[in-house]
Formats: structure tokens, sequence, C-alpha cells
């Protein structure tokens, strides 16, 4: 199998957004970032980040929600807006990331899917921000299909929507983890590092996606 699966095209890329195209959208240093900036803190933030944050990202709060329960408990000398604000100002572009996933979809006509584990409205703000519905096809975001990777569903759900065979399939992420319950559903995977893009060019040009 694993011949066939080397052996076949690749006509589908999967990949996630955060550490990928773009910096997480709200992680451990994004929290640290709002803890001085509101003078917050940043243990009871952490601590009720995580007993929450999931729930958000599986799309059944709102952020609004969220904030209520990590921030927004009690009394601020700040506003909602004022926070949700910072928290859409953490992203950041990887431009020669996005470049290079442009390019192999004009190239080759690749089906683009992003397969991804944000909340709702900063998943919307990043797609919209940062332009990513110009090239990606389809968003299989936690916060629409309400489960989170690495449950493996979110993959077949891709699989389903992009009606293209696994073996066909590249999928991209920052977390070793999500690319091996990828590749153990048949679909091949690269471990991404923004901080070294060449090489994940090097490995889609092997695969047979060369610029």
């Amino acid at each position: 199998m694993a011949t066939n699966q080397q052996a076949a095209p690749v006509t589908a890329l999967f990949l996630d957004i955060g550490g990928v195209m773009l910096t997480n959208g709200w992680d451990r240093k994004s929290r640290e970032a709002a803890a001085k900036q509101f003078a917050l803190d940043l243990d009871e933030l952490n601590d009720r980040h995580r007993m929450t944050f999931d729930t958000y990202e599986a799309g059944k709060l709102s952020l609004d929600e969220y904030l209520k329960r990590a921030v927004f408990y009690q009394e601020r000398s700040f506003t909602m807006e004022d926070f949700r604000k910072f928290m859409y100002d953490q992203s950041v572009a990887y431009p020669e990331m996005i470049e290079l996933i442009r390019s192999l979809k004009a190239k080759y006509g690749l089906k683009i899917a992003v397969v991804n584990n944000e909340g709702r409205e900063i998943n919307e703000h990043r797609i919209r921000a940062f332009k990513l519905n110009e090239f990606v096809d389809f968003f299989i975001s936690s916060c629409f299909v309400h489960f989170r990777k690495p449950d493996a569903d979110i993959w077949k759900v891709a699989l389903d929507i992009a009606q293209v065979p696994r073996e066909e399939v590249v999928y991209i992420d920052d977390r070793m983890m999500f690319v091996q319950v990828a590749q153990g559903l048949g679909l091949r995977g690269i471990c991404h590092s923004y901080k070294d893009v060449g090489k994940t060019r090097e490995q889609l040009a092997g695969m047979g996606l060369k610029l």
C-alpha cells in the first residue's frame, strides 16, 4: 500500500491554519501578552481558558460566552470589544507559506481544504482578514463540524467533501500527532515548521508538486 500511495498523484492538500499559514489564533503567548496588556492574573486566565476553550473551539460557545467565563466573570476596566480586538490583532500571516499554497493550487489545480481547531469568530476573522477564502476551497473547522482534532472524523468529513481518494491527499500541520492521525487514515503527511518553509517545499516536490 505504501508504494501505491507514494505513486499516486497528489490532487488535494489539507492543512492547518495556525502554525502553518498564520500564527496561532489564541495561544499561550497571546494570553501572556493579554495578561500584561490588561493587568490580568495569568494563572487564573489560563485555568479558566483550559476549562472552557475546547467547548468554544467545538462551536458550542460564542466568543462572548467564552470571554464571560475566562475574563469577564468580574467587572473590568476595559470592554469586551477592546479585548476581542486584541485577540484578533494577535494573528500574523506567514506570507511565504501562503504564496506556496496559492502557487501549487494555480499550477496543479489542487483542491485546498483547511482542517483546523478554531472558534468561530476567530476563525472567520482570520479567513476574512487574510483572504484565505480566495484560494481555500472549503473549511473543515472544528467550530463548524462540532468536533476537534485529533478526532479522526474531522479528516473523514474533509475527505467526504473533497471527494478525492485519501492516497491523493497530503495533510500539512505543525503538530506531529495530528499528522500521524491523518497518516493512520491513509493520507500522506508533512509536519511543517513555519521556520523552514523550504523543507516543506522540498517534501511537496518529492511528492510531485514542484514549482
